[in-house]
């Protein structure tokens, strides 16, 4: 099948390469073209890294299925299925996708890839919002491979059912959020956890380095293969349950204190700002997401080698 990748930053970029590796025709258009010459750039290192991996087997094919077009309508002609990623902001949404609405053939499938903003919002007055749904990865989606899928009270159940088989066919893992709420599913956890992280910091129970250290060093190795509920499951003789009635209460009581709502102050934000520059400067960034990513490829090699012996 044929993909049209709308926005070619990076997670634009990404998707182009998920799609690409698993043999699709992909095109990918975006409305500067300082990103489109510096879109091919990019593919092409991140392939590399891929394939030096051990995550991709021949990147000159994944290359050769991605095709840079100059006008959205070529990046539409044949797709079927389009994935959006331009900024965040609610009114490129409502004009990027009117175009598509107009532009892409009838049953194509238009996705967006927003990390915190209801199809609701910007598909209500289209003629085809039946076909439009939220399909939010996580950067970057071609190593980490969950993908929310959210549609509007309007999406029809096999715009959901052919947005998740699709993601399952390129390897990623589809979560189905059932009802709309803004920041979806993964960074409302997120969420909880920073606007925890930065209390504690706030308030002097840690310093930056040992709360990335608790998770680092500590929840997140669980993470890295289990969830929240199966960590609990285990924690305790009896399980889940068992868990709830032994921990509870110290959940409960750790809640009361966890009602404050305010926004991160200016002072906080550089203080913990400060702590990390100290550990990181900021022109060595991009050297480090470097480094993040080929950790996470490493990861991803050692999941796929124990699901095969799972298997």
């Amino acid at each position: 099948m044929k993909i049209a990748v709308v926005g070619a930053g990076l997670i634009g970029q990404a998707w182009a390469i998920v799609f690409a590796r698993s043999g699709h025709q992909v095109t990918l258009w975006d409305g500067h073209e300082h990103a489109l010459i510096q879109a091919p750039i990019v593919i092409a290192k991140l392939v590399a890294d891929l394939q030096a991996a051990g995550l991709v087997q021949d990147s000159a094919a994944v290359l050769s299925n991605i095709t840079i077009e100059p006008t959205l309508a070529d990046a539409l002609k044949g797709a079927g299925y389009v994935q959006e990623n331009l900024p965040e902001r609610l009114e490129m949404k409502l004009e990027i996708f009117a175009r598509l609405d107009e532009l892409a053939d009838e049953n194509v499938i238009l996705a967006s890839s927003t990390s915190s903003i209801p199809a609701s919002t910007f598909t209500e007055s289209l003629p085809g919002r039946a076909r439009c749904v939220i399909a939010h990865p996580v950067n970057p989606p071609y190593l980490v491979p969950v993908v929310e899928i959210c549609g509007a009270p309007w999406t029809h159940s096999d715009t959901i059912q052919k947005t998740q088989d699709l993601m399952r066919q390129v390897g990623q893992e589809p979560v189905h959020i059932k009802k709309e709420l803004e920041g979806f599913i993964l960074n409302r956890l997120q969420g909880a956890l920073l606007r925890e992280a930065f209390r504690l910091v706030d308030e002097g129970y840690v310093d930056v380095d040992g709360l990335d250290a608790t998770i680092r060093d500590g929840l997140g190795l669980r993470w890295s293969f289990m969830g929240p509920f199966e960590t609990i499951d285990l924690n305790a003789p009896d399980g889940l349950a068992d868990y709830a009635q032994r921990y509870g209460p110290l959940y409960q009581s750790i809640a009361t204190e966890q009602t404050d709502t305010s926004p991160w102050s200016d002072a906080l934000i550089a203080q913990v700002d400060q702590a990390r520059r100290e550990r990181l400067p900021k022109e060595q960034l991009a050297e480090r997401r470097i480094w993040r990513d080929r950790r996470l490829m490493t990861l991803a090699v050692q999941r796929m080698q124990q699901q095969a012996k799972e298997t």
